[in-house]
């Protein structure tokens, strides 16, 4: 999957989960600030990009993936 789709299907899936619209994702965007993640949400988070990516996110891995950008390179470097 080449990056933009990636970016795609992780942006639609969050906006879908988050109740948000797509344009309020940028890559640069912390993800706690844009979709409002308390500890609970964040769980939500990571089990939603296990789920739509087949990539394990280990918690050890969680506090360091603050943006979005952070999030699609972590994800493609794992496909």
């Amino acid at each position: 999957m080449e990056r933009s789709e990636l970016v795609k299907m992780i942006n639609s899936a969050l906006a879908e989960e988050f109740e948000i619209e797509e344009s309020e994702i940028t890559p640069s965007g912390s993800i706690k600030d844009t979709l409002e993640l308390d500890s609970l949400s964040l769980v939500d988070l990571i089990a939603l990009m296990e789920q739509k990516t087949g990539v394990k996110i280990p918690g050890s891995d969680v506090t360091k993936i603050l943006t979005f950008d952070a999030l699609y390179d972590y994800i493609a470097e794992r496909m």
